[in-house]
C-alpha cells in the first residue's frame, strides 16, 4: 500500500505523507474504579497500604500510605511540574494549604532529598554545655529544681527534661529508716 501524500511539508521541506503526519491521541480521563480525581488527568487511590496515583487508567507512581516523605515529594513535584496546582493538592488530599507551599518551597530549595533526612534537632538556648555543668553541680549538692531554675534561669520544665533523657542525673535520696518497733 502506497501512501497517501499532501499532509503538508514537514521541518525538512519533503512533502508528509499520511504515515508521517499523525494526530495526536488525546487520552480520555478514564481511571480505574474506587479512585479520587486530583486533576482532570490524575487521580490516586489507597489499596492494600499503598497509595498509587494514576494517569488516566496507568499507574504513574507508588508509595506506602504511611511513607510522608513520598507523598510530600510527590505532591510537589506535581506542583513544580505545572501538573496540579497546590488547591488542587489541597483539595484532593485534604491537606492544609500552608504545609502544600511549605513542601514546595522545601523541594525547590532543598532538592528531593530533603523530604526524607530526619528533622533537625533545634540547639537549646538555655540549657548549654555550661549551664548543664553548674546544673549537676548543684543537683549534687542537693539542691531542688524550683531553687536551680530561679538561680540560673532556666525553666523547671528544661531542667526535668534534661533530667528525664539522661543529660543531669539528680542525686539519690537516701530513705530514712523507720523504726523497727521496740520489742
Amino acid at each position: 500500500m502506497s501512501p497517501i501524500w499532501g499532509f503538508g511539508v514537514g521541518v525538512d521541506g519533503a512533502p508528509l505523507c499520511q504515515d508521517d503526519a499523525a494526530m495526536p491521541q488525546v487520552q480520555l480521563p478514564v481511571f480505574p474504579e474506587g479512585t479520587t480525581p486530583i486533576t482532570p488527568e490524575l487521580a490516586f487511590q489507597k489499596r492494600e497500604g499503598r497509595v498509587v496515583y494514576f494517569n488516566g487508567h496507568l499507574p504513574v507512581y507508588t508509595h506506602p500510605v504511611e511513607d510522608l516523605g513520598a507523598f510530600r515529594l510527590y505532591t510537589s513535584q506535581l506542583i513544580v511540574n505545572g501538573t496540579a496546582t497546590q488547591r488542587q493538592i489541597v483539595e484532593a488530599f485534604g491537606v492544609p494549604l500552608v504545609t502544600v507551599k511549605r513542601c514546595v518551597k522545601r523541594l525547590r530549595d532543598q532538592g528531593a532529598g530533603a523530604f526524607f533526612k530526619p528533622a533537625q534537632r533545634k540547639r537549646g538556648w538555655k540549657l548549654t554545655p555550661e549551664v548543664l555543668v553548674q546544673a549537676q553541680g548543684l543537683l549534687d549538692v542537693g539542691r531542688s529544681v524550683p531553687s536551680i531554675s530561679q538561680e540560673l534561669g532556666v525553666l523547671k520544665s528544661t531542667l526535668h527534661k534534661a533530667l528525664d533523657d539522661g543529660r543531669l542525673k539528680q542525686r539519690v535520696k537516701k530513705k530514712k529508716a523507720v523504726g523497727a518497733g521496740a520489742g
